[in-house]
Formats: C-alpha cells, structure tokens, sequence
C-alpha cells in the first residue's frame, strides 16, 4: 500500500490506538485529612502529601499512624502517578517522589501491570488544558475522581507506550536541568 504522505501513516497509526476509559486501565483512589484539631494526628513521620507537593521531595506535614488510621488519608508510594483535583493545582500531574499519604485533593493512579504508567502520566500532563476548559467552568474549581477515572485515553501497544513514555521522560529530564543551569548562571554560581 503506498501511502500519499508521512501524514497519511501518521493518522492511520493513531487512529489504530485503542480507546480505554483510565478506569478500566488503573486503580484509583483519593485520600483525606485527620481531624486539624488533633494534634497527635500531626506528630509523626509519614509525609502528608498535598496537591502543591505533588511534584516535590518533602512536605510540610506528618502524620502519625494514629492520624492515618483514624482519617480516610490513603498511602502512596514513590512513583504513584498522583493527580491534582482542587484549587489552583487542578489538573497538575506527577509522581510521588516521597512513601506518604495524600487527602482528598489528590487522586493516586495506579496502572495495571499492562500499561504503562510514565505514557499515562504524560498524557494526563499533556491533556491538562483541554481537561479544564472542558470541566472547570471560570479557571479554578474542583474537578472529581468520576471525571479523570472516567476519560479516554488513546494506547497504543505496550511497547510503542513504553517508548513514547521514556522519550518524553529524557525531555522533561532535559528541561530540569536547563532550568536548574539557567538558575545557576542567573545566581552568579550560587544554589548550584
């Protein structure tokens, strides 16, 4: 079959992707808060995980395993894909980069062992803006486990989503560092 142009094959291959809802490819769940007037819920060393730290390597908060037992806050680990749902982080996307536990602005998402979770992870990131025009009505609101569980992702085989996870991967690696560089020379050679 010859094919008219690159466009031509580039459209046959993605319209050859398999459609799945993220609910019927990953678990998912959200977390919670222990009650703020129970101090000792706060005096331990589980990080406490909120939508702002969803992309960093501590937190402000601990629990203790008194206040994780007697709240609905839910464990990750690192490398979980966590999800932003409320506030002016709707719709930021990353990995734990921390064992912790979130509340109920974050929603985990675990892949199941058939797909992979750096492709998932990229495509949320990516359909951020669409995400929110189409859910969060005026810019900043809530957006619900139903509604990101409930979307429809375009997969294609494993391999090829392994690959298309790890090229995106090198970039963002990429991006860091240039930023941290930019960030370096901008300080005069300090903070490096």
């Amino acid at each position: 079959m010859a094919y008219t142009c690159c466009l031509d094959l580039l459209c046959i291959l993605i319209f050859a992707w398999e459609q799945r809802k993220l609910k019927d490819i990953a678990e998912s769940y959200s977390g919670g808060t222990p009650s703020v007037g129970q101090k000792k819920y706060y005096e331990g060393n589980i990080p406490f995980i909120r939508s702002a730290e969803i992309n960093s390597d501590s937190t402000e908060l601990f629990l203790s395993e008194e206040g994780l037992k007697n709240s609905s806050a839910k464990t990750v680990a690192k490398g979980d894909i966590l999800y932003a749902l409320y506030g002016a982080t709707s719709g930021e996307v990353g990995r734990s980069r921390l064992n912790g536990a979130i509340n109920q602005a974050i929603l985990a998402i675990q892949p199941h062992a058939e797909f992979d979770s750096e492709f998932i992870m990229q495509w949320l990131r990516k359909s951020k803006q669409p995400i929110i025009s189409k859910y969060l009505q005026g810019g900043q609101g809530n957006l619900s486990g139903t509604i990101v569980t409930g979307l429809e992702i375009d997969l294609p085989t494993y391999s090829e989503q392994k690959r298309i996870g790890e090229y995106f991967q090198h970039i963002d690696t990429l991006i860091t560092l240039h930023q941290r560089e930019y960030i370096c020379v901008r300080n005069g050679g300090k903070l490096c």
